[in-house]
């Protein structure tokens, strides 16, 4: 019997800056120190991509040509490109035209999606559908944010919690029965005030008074986004688990967004859920916003096999939430050693 064709992750790419900006480090530009911001965040470093000539297109065009490249094929093999992202380029072209020129992907047409740090989790579903509607063969779906470029490095409830990066992932069409089988995505504008960049936009476009404001800036009230992003993040996690008769035993990794530690290890709580066998990086990379998932799966990719149980949670500004219940597509450490000349190259 045939079976529904599925989309699913193929491949996994990332871009990480080599500069290191670590809770030392802040502590010498604003009123912080090392133990505060571990015991709050569970940070102690993030990459930040100091170079001004450089974009969010930089990296993602680095993350998406490592994923190709692991998967052995050329730019002109994409249909699609996605790019989630709260830090584009510009207003206009899309990040996604930029990617798609610097990769090289002759054949592509693609579009920036903002959802800020569900972005990743929404592009995915997008991504999925249009594979499924059987259009499209070969998907490119990056999260990439220069949050640096937003941070106010005198603000220190803000400055310590966000990096920059880039993680990107090809999707395919499966009829093997994996793939992204099934999500719940939310979103609810009503309170849009606690997590926002309030300028830059059509409603407050850049002037001397908005940048004297610090308008263009990230704003966050820690506290409300705190509570709603753990009950967010839980309930569609459960939910999604639920719908497809899922228990914490059967799930091989729960990959949050990587928001705070607190809010995570909340979350596997609510799910039945060992630390062990949730992905954590906060700790070196800081939040990246659409970033931070595929940037976990990167490095637990060596750790993933054909048909094991993954479940994607996010909260984002907007506010955005959401869950996805993917069944791996293949054994990662067969795709994590590639070669290091070629590897370089990406790079370079």
């Amino acid at each position: 019997m045939h079976n529904q064709a599925r989309a699913s992750i193929t491949a996994v790419g990332h871009f990480l800056p080599d500069q290191r900006l670590t809770n030392d480090d802040l502590s010498r530009m604003v009123d912080t120190n090392d133990e505060w911001i571990r015991t709050r965040t569970g940070i102690h470093e993030r990459r930040i991509l100091w170079d001004k000539d450089k974009a969010t297109s930089y990296m993602a065009i680095r993350a998406g040509a490592e994923a190709l490249q692991k998967r052995g094929l050329t730019p002109e093999d994409i249909d699609v490109i996605i790019v989630a992202t709260v830090t584009p380029d510009m207003s206009f072209p899309a990040t996604a035209c930029l990617v798609q020129a610097g990769l090289g992907a002759s054949r592509a047409w693609g579009f920036d999606l903002s959802a800020a740090c569900s972005g990743f989790l929404f592009a995915i579903n997008t991504g999925a559908n249009l594979i499924e509607s059987g259009r499209y063969r070969r998907v490119l779906v990056i999260g990439a944010d220069k949050m640096s470029s937003i941070t106010d490095y005198t603000n220190r409830n803000t400055c310590v919690l966000f990096g920059d990066a880039a993680g990107a992932v090809l999707m395919e069409a499966n009829v093997n029965g994996c793939g992204l089988i099934d999500s719940v995505l939310h979103c609810d504008g009503r309170n849009w005030e606690s997590l926002c960049m309030l300028g830059g936009g059509s409603l407050n476009p850049p002037t001397h008074d908005t940048v004297d404001r610090k308008m263009h800036y990230i704003h966050q009230d820690g506290q409300s986004v705190f509570k709603v992003a753990v009950k967010g993040m839980a309930d569609v996690a459960a939910e999604v688990m639920q719908r497809n008769g899922l228990t914490g035993s059967d799930v091989r990794f729960l990959v949050p967004h990587q928001a705070n530690q607190r809010i995570i290890g909340a979350v596997a709580r609510h799910m039945g859920l060992g630390m062990d066998r949730v992905m954590l990086n906060i700790g070196r990379y800081g939040n990246t916003t659409a970033a931070t998932i595929p940037l976990c799966l990167y490095d637990w990719e060596h750790e993933l096999r054909e048909g094991d149980n993954i479940v994607i949670a996010a909260f984002g500004g907007g506010f955005t939430w959401g869950a996805s219940y993917i069944r791996w597509a293949y054994d990662g450490a067969e795709r994590v050693c590639i070669d290091r000349d070629t590897e370089m190259a990406v790079a370079s």
